[in-house]
């Protein structure tokens, strides 16, 4: 089985997710189908499609997160330190062409989230980064053609 790197932050946002799914939308869920199937003929009953719908994605993504959270692997990012970027690293790029600053975390796949800056490990930006340290230029290749970092801080926290 391959093992995904996690924070424990992240894994327990996924552990918190699993616990929500199961005990607040997918009771939710039962009761809504079983009120829509008391409407009468389910051939047009769209709240009864509707419902079996969703019932059918709370029931998907119940089944990834069985998968994913005893596949993950729990990094403790306060332990590491260092220079040099990878997995757990908060680093600060400046946009080469545009002298624009920002800072990512790098963190594994299943807890990435561009509203909080979190970036993928396999994600190009990551990719380009890893192994390398403050004041190293980066080129990562995106759908408007190249773009250029210079990494200017690296920090574990």
């Amino acid at each position: 089985m391959q093992k995904f790197p996690i924070t424990a932050v992240g894994l327990a946002k996924l552990e918190e997710e699993l616990k929500y799914l199961r005990v607040e939308e997918r009771p939710a869920i039962i009761r809504a189908i079983a009120e829509a199937r008391a409407h009468g003929d389910l051939s047009e009953n769209a709240e009864y499609h509707s419902a079996r719908e969703k019932q059918s994605f709370i029931e998907g993504r119940i089944a990834e997160l069985e998968s994913i959270i005893p596949s993950s692997e729990v990094i403790d990012v306060s332990k590491l330190s260092g220079d040099q970027v990878r997995f757990g690293a908060k680093v600060t790029v400046v946009d080469e062409e545009t002298d624009e600053e920002k800072t990512y975390r790098i963190v594994g796949q299943y807890e990435a989230d561009m509203k909080t800056n979190s970036i993928s490990l396999t994600s190009p930006l990551a990719k380009a980064l890893m192994g390398k340290k403050v004041g190293n230029s980066v080129e990562v290749p995106t759908p408007g053609g190249s773009r250029a970092y210079e990494i200017v801080a690296v920090a574990f926290q």
